[in-house]
């Protein structure tokens, strides 16, 4: 039977993803459109790409101790109740504005979206530490590959499929609406949660954060395979958010598309996110989890590729199918990998240092791409600017796949 049938906690976990993720997805395209609308400049747009992502090097660890310590769905509940808040915030910063672009100078209205930006991503940390930490609670460990499989593709369909084509859609009806679209996903998800039913966690001597951060720490230095990965995450999330920050120009720019025709774009990423939550399972029983990712790795670089040479909305709509699914493939095995083998006691913690070393860098790439393309555009034009980013990552991808072929290891304890 299939778990998603026959477990009403992993339906309320599913219903609650999809309809969260379809918030995440509308705000995936309207957030950095909007800072289209307020700003031409390259910098500026980055920044609120950097702020979105920088709790995640800021604040991985300590809200990794706060998941070990809290009700996990509870801290879930709180952090959907918050994002409503916030996003009620960007839909009035968007009433202040008088015209588009605005009169005047853009840069208070880039700081005040970076500010509520930061504030989304802070409570993004805490809600996906407690979601991912929350799901062995919620099915068996024989499984979480086929669970994480699911959660992954209806994360794709709502947040990549769904989302961002809805988004250019509402924004093209009026700016407000896809936020005022997005706050109501975020309070209906904190509700679904909300209806869980999962048996309290056995309470533990609670300590110093210090202290108990140091036990996450101690752990994962003596599992260097998991810190191997977080690295490895790391540099490829850099790379892969330089690259998202510059999309949004590159689309404008380059393909000519409008709001609608850059979120029909983003589905083709969520195509490859919904095949490879369906196929990548199959995948790695058939090849096994390290030859898994050594195919991920291989398959990285080649996007990055296309959509450094190509002008073709169609190539570039295959590159990001490819680059989803390799990164599907990656995550169903390093996710699933992780919960077995992390304490339980221990999960939030891990995770939490795990998502610093391999979500920490997210923000650096953020700024790398606004940074390169300001630097390039002087002397070598525009359009070859936004392409060398994404040669840049290109030739970071083939690194990254050179040095797993040869050092990357899985250690079962």
């Amino acid at each position: 039977m299939s778990i998603l049938v026959g477990n009403r906690n992993f339906r309320l976990v599913f219903s609650a993803s999809a309809i969260s993720n379809l918030g995440d997805g509308i705000s995936a395209l309207a957030f950095p459109w909007l800072a289209t609308l307020i700003t031409r400049d390259p910098t500026l747009i980055a920044l609120v790409a950097f702020a979105t992502r920088l709790p995640w090097l800021l604040l991985s660890i300590p809200a990794g101790v706060i998941t070990d310590r809290q009700d996990r769905q509870r801290l879930l509940v709180l952090a959907d109740i918050f994002r409503f808040i916030l996003t009620i915030g960007v839909i009035a910063l968007i009433l202040s504005i008088d015209s588009f672009p605005p009169v005047g100078n853009p840069h208070l209205y880039i700081l005040a979206l970076s500010g509520i930006a930061f504030l989304l991503g802070t409570a993004e940390v805490l809600r996906d530490n407690a979601a991912q930490t929350i799901l062995p609670s919620v099915v068996t460990a024989s499984d979480l590959e086929h669970a994480n499989g699911q959660l992954w593709s209806v994360e794709q369909i709502m947040g990549s499929f769904v989302g961002p084509p809805l988004a250019g859609i509402l924004i093209a009806t009026a700016v407000p609406v896809p936020f005022v679209v997005d706050a109501a996903t975020f309070a209906l998800a904190a509700w679904i949660i909300w209806c869980l039913s999962i048996p309290p966690r056995p309470k533990t001597p609670r300590r110093s954060m210090i202290a108990e951060a140091s036990e996450g720490v101690h752990w994962m230095l003596a599992h260097r395979s998991v810190l191997q990965l977080a690295i490895m995450l790391g540099i490829m999330n850099a790379l892969a958010t330089m690259t998202i920050t510059i999309l949004i120009l590159f689309s404008q720019e380059i393909l000519g598309l409008s709001a609608v025709g850059h979120g029909a774009l983003l589905t083709a990423g969520a195509a490859g996110g919904v095949a490879g939550g369906l196929i990548c399972p199959k995948i790695v029983a058939r090849i096994g989890s390290l030859r898994s990712l050594k195919l991920a790795l291989f398959t990285f670089p080649i996007p990055f590729l296309i959509i450094a040479l190509t002008n073709s909305v169609a190539l570039v709509a295959i590159a990001l199918f490819i680059e989803m699914f390799a990164a599907l493939l990656w995550n169903v095995v390093t996710v699933s990998y992780r919960q077995r083998l992390i304490p339980d006691v221990l999960l939030g913690r891990v995770n939490s240092i795990y998502r610093f070393f391999g979500w920490g860098m997210m923000p650096i790439g953020a700024l790398l791409g606004g940074w390169i393309v300001a630097f390039a555009e002087p002397d070598l034009g525009r359009e070859t600017a936004l392409r060398l980013v994404y040669a840049i990552a290109c030739i970071g991808s083939l690194s990254m796949f050179l040095y797993g072929l040869a050092r990357l290891r899985l250690n079962t304890a």
